[in-house]
C-alpha cells in the first residue's frame, strides 16, 4: 500500500454553546489533513490550538512531498522523516502539529486496513474510559457557573473542569493585577463547588498563564475546595517551578497538552514536576509519539490524562495503554467536531464506550467541511 495524496485543510469552526443561557460562540481554529492510498483507504487526522493557515502550508509544502510514495503502515519510519524534515533541531510548534495530524490519518488508515480500532492497535487495555466535563470558561461570568455545573451534573457528569488564571500574564497591559485575578479565581471556584457538591472530582486549568508565586498563592487558596489536580499551572510548563509548586503546595499537578517532544515529559518526570502527564494525540506528535510518552511514564508509574481537548481522537490513547486514565469531554471541542464528522460515539454518565469500528471510528464530512475553510 502506499500513499497517492495529501490534502490539507484549515479551517474555522464556530461553535455554539447552549448549556447557559445566553449561549456563547467560541470558535477553533484546526488543521484537517485527509490522506489517500492507492488500495482506496483514506485515513483523516486534525491538529488544533495551533495556527491553521501556517500549518497547512507545512503540511503541503515540506510534509506531503516528503512522504507521498511510502507505505502508510509504516509509522515510525514516516514520523523519523517528518522530524528531520519539519523540526530537525527539536523544534515544536507548527511543525509538530503538521506531524501530529499526518500520523493521525495514517493510524486510521491502519485500523481501516486491518479492521480494528485505534485503541485495539494500541493495546486495548479498556473498553470504556472515564470523562471528566471540561465546562467552566472563562467567558462565562462567576454567576454563571453554579448554573453550567448543575446543568453538567443533571447529565450524569461529576468530574468537572473549569480554567483559572484568566490570561494573566498575557493582560498585564490592560493592567490586571495578578492578585485581582486570584481573588476572583476563588470566588468562581467556591461558587462552583458549592452547585457541584462535596462528592464531585473538581478540577482547574490555568492555561499556563501564572507566574510561579501567583500559582502557589492560588493553590493555597482553594486548598478548601478539594481540587483533583491543577493543570498546566505556570508559564511555559516550567519544569523546576512546577517541582517546587507540587512540594510547597501538595496539590496533583498535570501538564503536557500542548508540548511536542518527548523529552519535554522525561525531564518532567525526572524533576517530579508531574502526577499526570496529559500528551494529546492531535498535537504531542500523534499516536506514534504518544504511546512511547506513555510507556516512558509507566516506568515512573505515573499515569496519563487527556488534556487539550478533542476526546473523539485522544480516547482512543486513553483506552489503548494500561496506563491510561480520564477523556476530556471539553464542551466547546465537542461541539466542533459535530460539525465536520459523521458517526462520532457519545459519552454517558461519566463514562466512554469505546467504538468497534475500523480506525478513529468515524468519519471526515467533507462537505459540510468545505463550509469552514478559511
Amino acid at each position: 500500500m502506499k500513499i497517492t495524496s495529501i490534502r490539507a485543510h484549515a479551517v474555522l469552526l464556530q461553535t455554539r454553546l447552549e448549556i447557559t443561557s445566553p449561549a456563547k460562540t467560541p470558535a477553533h481554529q484546526a488543521c484537517v489533513v485527509e490522506i489517500e492510498t492507492d488500495s482506496g483507504i483514506t485515513g483523516h487526522g486534525i491538529t488544533s490550538i495551533g495556527p491553521a493557515v501556517p500549518i497547512k502550508a507545512a503540511i503541503d509544502a515540506v510534509a506531503a512531498p516528503q512522504i507521498t510514495g511510502m507505505d502508510p503502515m509504516n509509522n515510525d519510519r514516516i514520523w523519523d522523516r517528518l522530524y528531520w524534515a519539519l523540526i530537525p533541531r527539536g523544534q515544536s510548534g507548527i511543525g509538530m502539529h503538521a506531524i501530529a495530524a499526518i500520523d493521525v490519518a495514517l493510524w486510521d488508515i491502519k485500523g481501516k486496513a486491518l479492521g480494528q480500532p485505534i485503541w485495539r492497535l494500541l493495546g486495548g487495555a479498556r473498553e470504556r474510559c472515564p470523562v471528566y466535563a471540561t465546562f467552566g470558561f472563562g467567558f462565562y461570568a462567576t454567576g454563571e457557573l453554579p448554573h453550567a455545573a448543575e446543568a453538567w451534573m443533571k447529565r450524569g457528569f461529576s468530574r468537572l473542569k473549569m480554567t483559572v488564571g484568566n490570561s494573566a500574564l498575557q493582560r498585564r497591559d490592560e493592567p490586571c493585577l495578578l492578585s485581582d485575578v486570584i481573588v476572583e479565581d476563588k470566588r468562581r471556584v467556591a461558587a462552583v463547588r458549592d452547585a457541584a457538591g462535596p462528592d464531585a472530582e473538581l478540577f482547574i486549568d490555568a492555561n499556563c498563564s501564572l507566574d510561579f508565586f501567583h500559582a502557589v498563592e492560588l493553590a493555597g487558596a482553594l486548598s478548601p475546595y478539594h481540587i483533583t489536580f491543577f493543570e498546566e499551572p505556570i508559564t511555559q510548563n516550567d519544569v523546576r517551578q512546577m517541582a517546587d509548586l507540587r512540594r510547597q503546595t501538595g496539590m496533583r499537578v498535570a501538564c503536557g497538552q500542548n508540548e511536542g517532544q518527548q523529552y519535554r515529559f522525561r525531564d518532567m518526570l525526572v524533576a517530579g514536576a508531574v502526577d499526570i502527564i496529559q500528551p494529546n494525540v492531535v498535537i504531542t506528535g500523534g499516536f506514534t509519539q504518544c504511546q512511547k510518552i506513555a510507556a516512558l511514564a509507566s516506568g515512573f508509574n505515573v499515569g496519563i490524562d487527556n488534556g487539550g481537548a478533542w476526546p473523539f481522537f485522544n480516547a482512543h490513547l486513553q483506552a489503548g495503554v494500561a496506563n491510561g486514565g480520564l477523556v476530556e469531554w471539553h464542551y466547546s471541542s465537542v461541539e466542533a467536531c459535530r460539525l465536520i464528522y459523521d458517526g462520532l460515539p457519545e459519552a454517558t454518565d461519566g463514562w466512554f464506550t469505546m467504538t468497534e469500528a475500523p480506525g478513529l471510528g468515524f468519519e471526515l464530512n467533507t462537505g459540510r467541511l468545505e463550509t469552514f475553510l478559511i
